[in-house]
């Protein structure tokens, strides 16, 4: 007998051999009808999998994030098979489930895949998954993997083959389909309940673009045709609030093909925009105990070496800059913590000058592919909100907590209540990736977690998605589409101190080593302006907004009285401007209110006889007439109310 650890914390027997389904058909026949896969010791397996060992066990459905991935690999083999169906001899490359859906690549060769023929492939899809075909799991020899290929001329697969050893190759074949796959898979097609066919895109092999290119076929399935709807129904609102789409029609930022890709354009509204977050976190940090530093865009390429990033991501940089001098080489500033151990360095630090807290809305460049960029969301020139605390150890579990109260202040203050936690720890069984001792990365992981758990964050852990140097505490935010972006983020640092000799002098009058924590509760600027514009959907808080108001005279004989009105707006701080045009009231109505104004003061021969106002409010209408110090009052008192004061 075997004991099984469910996720309540109960635990039961079964017979050695048992399998998840088995398991689910114990507690629910219901369950069972519904379970996906199961996950046993952290790792997610078919739900036939036989098990042998006592272990902690979990079963998948729908409503679990590996379930879903389940489900969308699984969609992708359905998706091969159809397009196989309908179109003999095409050869296949990957077909991972990626967050919303799943794609495949493949190559069919002179054919061009069209749009023309998504409905045709949907059909056979849904046909296909009627069949309720299921996912058979086989161990395959590496001989007999070769020959299977090497009989269909899949020479994608047999290079895919060359990188795995004899004894851990699998199959998995569901009705005519046969794939190399690790798995795990959803126990049968009929699963699949609805199907929807979202676009192309080419694709390089192995995304090395000297090889050819293939075509990526995007798709996403349901086990509803409702939730289908659902989606559809979310995707439009998406378009709808797309911060690509909004930031051109708000006139936030722009790109241009003679500037480079991946390069963003400031327009004025957005720089206001920026400029508000910056002095927001800026009026945070310095109640936090930061010091404000600025450090160049380029730097030597010896201090890079010397931290370790020119080994790690050198070659999938810009290009160095080389100067007349032989030998001399330059780096655009692909990250700010470098230069802030030289910072430290610049004097002798004593145990009483610790923490020393050195912020920086530094940019950085950092080469993307171009298939990768997508709006402000991925970008080669971003900014960021950086800062490295440098810390005696005893210090760290302390700074570290402070920061998450930094972290979910910025959140609360910009509304972003859809986070997750994301604990990344480096991965055991692959350390080489990592630089540093054992004994540094075990109490760096433990001071993450124990901070993460005295704060009460739920929190996921992730095994290999530490950086090179260190673990991390990712604070992961969800779109108007749920998808995840990483923005803030928190890494304890046991490495780069050593690497640029840090010292301080403690109170035994010895020379420590320092611990540096990083930190960017935006992550980056361009990013978090992209998911604040979509969460929004433009509809900015009052108190961030680049342009609060308009003031819209009747006809050109009230210009001089708006002229006063705005004058006495800008000597309260509030921004706007004064719509000039010969045009009627009603057209600047609808043009301020496109353009999200947040409220309108209209001025005709009334309001200026009377020294008053009449004011309409975004979403509300018209508020009546009033004097110009009772609507300044109403602005201060909304502005006051939604800032959220941040406390040390």
């Amino acid at each position: 007998m075997i004991k099984i650890k469910l996720p309540d914390g109960n635990v039961r027997e079964y017979a050695q051999g048992t399998t998840g389904m088995d398991i689910a058909l114990s507690i629910s026949e219901g369950l069972a009808r519904n379970v996906l896969a199961a996950k046993v010791n952290g790792k997610v397996v078919d739900a036939s999998l036989p098990i042998n060992d006592d272990c902690d066990f979990q079963l998948l459905t729908w409503n679990d994030a590996d379930g879903k991935s389940t489900f969308w690999h699984s969609s992708a083999h359905l998706l091969a098979e159809a397009i196989e169906a309908l179109h003999p001899g095409t050869k296949f490359g990957i077909g991972p489930a990626i967050e919303t859906g799943f794609y495949y690549d493949i190559d069919m060769g002179e054919k061009a895949l069209s749009a023309d023929e998504f409905k045709k492939i949907e059909d056979k899809m849904l046909e296909l998954a009627r069949q309720k075909n299921q996912y058979q799991r086989s161990e395959v020899s590496k001989a007999d993997a070769i020959q299977y290929f090497t009989e269909k001329g899949d020479e994608y697969k047999l290079e895919l083959l060359e990188g795995l050893e004899d004894g851990s190759i699998t199959f998995y074949q569901q009705g005519n389909f046969t794939d190399l796959c690790r798995g795990p898979h959803i126990p049968n097609t009929s699963f699949i309940k609805a199907v929807k066919l979202m676009s192309v895109a080419g694709a390089y092999w192995r995304g090395d673009t000297s090889r050819k290119q293939m075509t990526r076929v995007y798709a996403v399935t349901f086990p509803k045709q409702k939730e289908l709807e659902e989606y559809l129904t979310l995707l439009e609102e998406a378009k709808r609030r797309d911060h690509r789409k909004l930031g051109k029609e708000l006139e936030l930022f722009a790109f241009s093909e003679k500037v480079g890709m991946g390069l963003p354009l400031w327009l004025p509204k957005g720089t206001m925009l920026r400029e508000r977050l910056e002095n927001f976190l800026r009026r945070a940090q310095v109640r936090a105990g930061y010091s404000p530093v600025i450090t160049p865009h380029i730097a030597s390429k010896e201090l890079y070496i010397t931290s370790g990033h020119y080994a790690k991501y050198g070659a999938d940089s810009f290009q160095p800059i080389r100067t007349p001098d032989e030998g001399e080489e330059f780096f655009l500033k692909p990250m700010n913590c470098p230069h802030h151990c030289e910072i430290y360095k610049t004097k002798p630090r004593s145990y009483r000058d610790l923490p020393l807290r050195l912020a920086e809305f530094g940019t950085v460049y950092r080469y993307e592919q171009s298939g990768e960029l997508h709006g402000l969301t991925r970008v080669r020139g971003f900014t960021q909100d950086d800062a490295h605390i440098f810390c005696r150890p005893d210090q760290v579990e302390d700074e570290f907590m402070k920061v998450i109260d930094l972290v979910l202040y910025v959140f609360k203050a910009l509304g972003f209540d859809n986070y997750s936690a994301q604990i990344s720890l480096r991965d055991p069984e692959n350390k080489e990736k990592y630089i540093g001792k054992d004994e540094d990365w075990d109490k760096a992981e433990a001071a993450i977690i124990k901070s993460a758990a005295a704060k009460g964050l739920p929190t996921v852990v992730e095994l290999g998605e530490a950086a090179f140097y260190g673990p991390k505490l990712d604070f992961m935010v969800k779109d108007a589409l749920g998808r995840k972006w990483q923005l803030g983020t928190i890494q304890v640092d046991y490495q780069l101190p050593q690497r640029f000799e840090l010292e301080y002098t403690g109170s035994d009058n010895q020379k420590h080593r320092p611990v540096m924590i990083h930190r960017a509760p935006f992550g980056s600027l361009e990013r978090f302006v992209a998911i604040l514009i979509e969460n929004t959907a433009g509809n900015f808080p009052l108190w961030l907004s680049p342009e609060q108001l308009a003031v819209l005279p009747i006809s050109e004989k009230y210009e001089d009285y708006a002229n006063e009105i705005f004058l006495r707006l800008q000597e309260n701080d509030l921004r706007g401007y004064i719509d000039h045009r010969d045009e009627k009231i009603g057209r600047k109505i609808r043009d301020a209110e496109v353009n999200k104004l947040p409220f309108m003061l209209i001025v005709g021969e009334k309001e200026s006889e009377q020294g008053m106002v009449s004011v309409r409010k975004k979403g509300e209408g018209d508020l009546g007439m009033m004097p110009i110090d009772q609507f300044i009052n109403i602005m201060q008192t909304e502005i006051n109310k939604n800032v959220v004061r941040f406390k040390e």
